[in-house]
């Protein structure tokens, strides 16, 4: 997955999420665990897309990043 397709891919996620959150607030219970998967989804994607820059930055292949486990990028600490 090269940067473009992790940009699009963050792109339709986030499209998703503001659906299902703009439906909540028309009166409609959101999907909690969609939800939940949609915000794991994109952690994992912003992870991937720092790594391939960082990646980049130091002289390294980008394309030897890979996704983390959503154990992993959810708990890394802010």
């Amino acid at each position: 997955m090269n940067e473009h397709d992790i940009l699009g891919r963050i792109e339709a996620l986030v499209a998703e999420e503001h659906e299902l959150r703009e439906a909540s607030g028309a009166g409609k219970a959101p999907d909690g665990s969609r939800l939940r998967h949609l915000e794991e989804s994109l952690d994992q994607c912003w992870d991937l897309l720092r790594q391939r820059r960082a990646k980049l930055e130091s002289g390294e292949n980008p394309d030897e990043a890979s996704a983390r486990p959503v154990r992993e990028v959810e708990g890394y600490k802010q």
